[in-house]
């Protein structure tokens, strides 16, 4: 009977912890993180600093990657020539959803020709089952296409993305502030298959239409799994209570 107390004590504590957390920005670095701030914008409760080292943020296409701790959220890629973050936000790419747990990568978000050589904030915002978060880089903007790093971009193969629309987030750009593109009917998304962006599929189309191919195992498309990481979490949670209770 105490093992299995134990045992349903540990998956529940799990679970919570899965439940409460939000998700961190791997490339490129954040600003600052703070779980309880996170949902502060415009960068999670941090200013951007520009006293301190910027990141170069390739206007042909930047490696974006991070790691979603919900089973679900929808992302918003932006930026800003505002060195104090307080308006004036491009929309960078299509509105993204991630169904599944883990970390995401989309290795070329572009950003207009016009912006190379000047400073910038490049922000990343999910719309979360607890509400908006945000995280923040502070980059400066030169020409050419990024190269996905060996760490901090991959995709996580228990993931599903497809491009998407959300009122919430949309409301956070400036009207007709997307690069060109970045969004609209010539959008496409380039996501790779868990590992980091290497081996890319690319379908073109409008927003709705999905950037990988769940169910595929192949290269490039995603591998949907049948059950999520928080359902299985929640599944055996249940079960340990369950056999307690008989017990």
């Amino acid at each position: 009977m105490a093992p299995l107390a134990s045992l349903s004590a540990a998956a529940l504590l799990l679970f919570s912890t899965v439940a409460n957390a939000h998700f961190t920005l791997q490339t490129p670095p954040t600003i600052g993180f703070d779980d309880d701030k996170e949902g502060t914008g415009p960068c999670g409760g941090f200013a951007p600093d520009f006293s301190k080292p910027t990141a170069e943020f390739h206007v042909g296409g930047e490696p974006v990657g991070a790691k979603m701790l919900h089973p679900q959220a929808k992302w918003l890629f932006r930026a800003t020539l505002d060195e104090k973050a307080s308006g004036n936000w491009t929309q960078l790419f299509p509105i993204v959803f991630q169904s599944g747990l883990g970390e995401i990568c989309e290795p070329a978000i572009p950003a207009p020709e016009s912006w190379v050589g000047k400073n910038g904030v490049f922000s990343i915002v999910a719309n979360a089952p607890d509400g908006l978060l945000y995280q923040c880089s502070i980059v400066k903007f030169v020409s050419g296409k990024g190269e996905v790093p060996s760490s901090g971009c991959r995709n996580a193969s228990s993931i599903s993305v497809s491009f998407d629309s959300d009122p919430q987030l949309s409301a956070l750009v400036t009207p007709g502030g997307s690069s060109g593109g970045s969004s609209g009917s010539n959008a496409s998304a380039t996501t790779g298959t868990g590992g980091k962006g290497g081996s890319p599929t690319t379908s073109g189309g409008s927003a709705s239409q999905t950037s990988a191919s769940p169910g595929k195992n192949g290269a490039g498309g995603f591998v949907e799994s049948s059950l999520s990481v928080t359902n299985m979490l929640v599944v055996a949670a249940a079960g340990c209570l369950g056999a307690a209770f008989i017990l």
